[in-house]
């Protein structure tokens, strides 16, 4: 992590080398409709919204303004659809279109959230816990106020300091009574908060982030169980909705965990201790989470095999991994259900156009190539390859001294 702070200046300095190379940049502009001639992309119309960009630098080129409620139409020799894995009207769009999607596995589970000062003295021990330092005065005496119960004459003299301290966990034993599954912590944020990421009215979706001194008083992370294409907790979604059963499953369950929080963005917490017996909390413990918590039985929430996979992989794999993880103080928010897309829009291998229509390029999370910032931008380069070698006959030096034959990568 970067910090979400050091993310906004980064974008920004990202945006403005853009428009010196003579990009344009649209907010406010959402994908409404693909201009598709004979099996051949032309173009984009976007639906046009009232949205600002802030700090914008007095010394670059703009892109114009779109009056709000007007429609504006992008054309051009290729397309390269880059959205990120939330952009399920994309989907829904390409799906009509006849643009050929796959079901790829998915993850789903909840944000876990600990004191810091737990994650301190798991990670570096009652020694050296204390030691600990974030240059922000209450946290830092928070966690010093912990550790002061076990200081000895030995600790006293520890010199230097340490940072906050993070963890990672994972296992493919997660048994859910029948199969083993994969469970694992993903985007951990030490020091870090937890925050709403939902997309549409009654859906109810988080995920985490830290600021850069990483000073909160609290540790969250995702704690996700791995779901597959042909998984038998999707066999009446896919009955339904075929190859996007997995996107509706996602959206079942932040439906309900927007009812089981009442509305209104208030998320659903349980303690840890609880949710692996299966009882509702009597009382919270304090989160980080800004707009409102309410106890709920999360065990409930998703089928009873992820759930099953979740007790068995808390149980026996991550409080052995780390003693101490399951405890009172341990919050369990719902839900975290995008850890990545849960379709792939298929592309062919040489190309990387999409299989369906011509001079569509998917590439990215969104498009079921990535999982991640970094592999996102690895694909991206990839593809801006591929383009290269379809419209240009001098392309020019390759982005790659060594051409692999390469579609994107698994998750």
């Amino acid at each position: 992590h970067l910090g979400t702070d050091n993310l906004v200046r980064l974008l920004r300095n990202m945006r403005e080398d853009l428009r010196k190379m003579g990009g344009e940049v649209h907010f406010g502009n959402r994908a409404s409709k693909f201009h598709i001639e004979n099996g051949i992309i032309k173009g984009v119309d976007a639906e046009c919204t009232e949205a600002h960009e802030r700090h914008q630098s007095t010394g670059g080129k703009f892109a114009p303004v779109h009056e709000p409620g007007t429609t504006a139409t992008f054309m051009g020799d290729a397309v390269v659809l880059a959205t990120g894995h939330s952009a399920r009207d994309v989907y829904e769009k390409l799906h009509e279109e006849g643009v050929e999607l796959e079901a790829k596995g998915f993850a789903v589970g909840f944000r876990i959230e600990h004191p810091q000062k737990i994650i301190n003295e798991i990670q570096y021990g009652k020694d050296w816990g204390g030691r600990v330092l974030t240059r922000r005065p209450s946290t830092d005496v928070v966690n010093a106020q912990h550790f002061s119960k076990y200081a000895t004459d030995a600790t006293q003299q520890h010199e230097g300091t340490l940072p906050v301290a993070s963890y990672r966990l994972a296992t493919n034993q997660a048994f859910d009574g029948e199969i083993n599954r994969g469970a694992y912590s993903f985007c951990m944020c030490p020091g870090g908060q937890i925050v709403p990421s939902s997309t549409e009215d009654g859906e109810l979706c988080i995920n985490g982030m830290s600021f850069s001194n990483r000073d909160s008083l609290w540790a969250n992370s995702a704690l996700v169980v791995t779901v597959n294409p042909d998984d038998p907790i999707l066999h009446e979604y896919r009955q339904t909705h075929g190859t996007l059963a997995g996107l509706h499953f996602q959206k079942h369950m932040e439906r309900k965990a927007c009812e089981f929080g009442c509305g209104d963005m208030t998320v659903p917490v349980q303690r840890l201790t609880d949710f692996v017996r299966g009882e509702l909390s009597s009382t919270v413990p304090a989160s980080s989470y800004r707009l409102g918590t309410k106890s709920a039985p999360l065990h409930d929430i998703y089928p009873k095999p992820l759930y099953n996979s979740f007790v068995h992989a808390i149980i026996n794999h991550f409080d052995k991994q780390m003693p101490g993880f399951l405890c009172d103080e341990a919050l369990v928010h719902g839900v975290e259900t995008r850890t990545s897309s849960p379709l792939r829009v298929l592309r062919d291998a040489n190309t990387l156009k999409a299989i369906g229509v011509d001079n569509l390029f998917p590439t990215g999370e969104g498009a079921g190539f990535a999982g991640g910032i970094v592999s996102a931008a690895v694909d991206g380069l990839i593809v801006a390859e591929a383009i290269k070698t379809n419209f240009f006959e001098n392309p020019g030096a390759a982005l790659f001294t060594t051409k692999k034959n390469s579609v994107g990568f698994e998750y």
